[in-house]
């Protein structure tokens, strides 16, 4: 199982990041394969040929499980995440499970990843087994939000993945 985690903040080694890592690790009990930061593709990102562009979108295709990651900014995500994903052919996430997260400063926006990346994900064919995940980046790491959200989501992505759901020990 190949576990990559794309993060669509302009800034590298974000927040966002650190949340999508700890999401994928608390749902897989293991750290991501790969992380995929846009930030570092920057202006590459425009061409569709570039090389870099190319591997990172083979690298977000080939996962088993994709932790797709943004900011909030305007109430959705990032146009950096946007362009990625507009580089990406219809249907090009089949077979691929997704788990949409966003992070952002305040409740009032806690819709945008199911509202908002979560019909992205799905159009480009992904299966999404679990509402979008909202965490606040002020308390992400230690969030009660988190902690629901995973009591509902391992069984629903280890029965996308075909795999037994991560067994938490207290």
């Amino acid at each position: 199982m190949s576990v990559v985690v794309l993060v669509g903040n302009p800034r590298p080694q974000s927040r966002t990041r650190e949340a999508a890592e700890l999401v994928a690790g608390r749902l897989t009990d293991r750290q991501p394969d790969r992380t995929v930061e846009l930030a570092d593709l920057g202006p590459a990102l425009f061409d569709p040929q570039d090389p870099r562009v190319a591997e990172a979108a083979a690298e977000v295709q080939g996962a088993s499980l994709l932790v797709v990651a943004s900011p909030t900014y305007k109430a959705s995500y990032t146009g950096l995440l946007k362009l990625f994903l507009d580089g990406l052919g219809s249907g090009s996430l089949a077979g691929v499970t997704a788990v949409p997260l966003l992070l952002g400063a305040h409740w009032r926006h806690s819709l945008a990843a199911e509202l908002q990346l979560k019909p992205v994900l799905v159009e480009l064919g992904a299966t999404v087994p679990t509402r979008g995940l909202f965490l606040l980046d002020a308390d992400y790491t230690a969030s009660e939000e988190l902690e629901k959200w995973l009591t509902a989501a391992r069984p629903q992505v280890a029965a996308s993945l075909g795999a037994e759901p991560v067994r938490v020990v207290s």
